[in-house]
């Protein structure tokens, strides 16, 4: 039992980790994109959904990568954990939206 917890604990800092760094690296990368002020009178949507869609991409992709490199290298018994990681991910990521603009 107790070694159950503590695999989840580390499987919640390493997820924390991902994520933190996912999204620093994402950010950065689609800093250019979209418009800071998104109340001018001239604005339109477009550069923010590019914006949007490039980060909901990168982020599924890199999602992906984690998901396959992690598969292989975990131990059988943990593979069980693994999807309910990923619907986290995907739900940290409406909440990585937001934190963006």
């Amino acid at each position: 039992m107790a070694s159950q917890k503590s695999d989840r604990l580390y499987g919640l800092f390493f997820f924390l980790v991902f994520e933190v760094v996912v999204f620093y690296l994402l950010r950065y990368l689609v800093s250019g994109m979209g418009m800071d002020d998104q109340y001018q009178a001239e604005n339109t949507i477009v550069p923010n959904w590019v914006k949007a869609v490039t980060f909901i991409l990168l982020y599924i992709l890199c999602v992906l990568i984690a998901v396959v490199l992690v598969s292989n290298m975990v131990p059988s018994k943990h593979k069980g954990q693994l999807m309910s990681w990923v619907y986290l991910a995907l739900a940290g990521m409406l909440v990585m939206l937001v934190a963006i603009f």
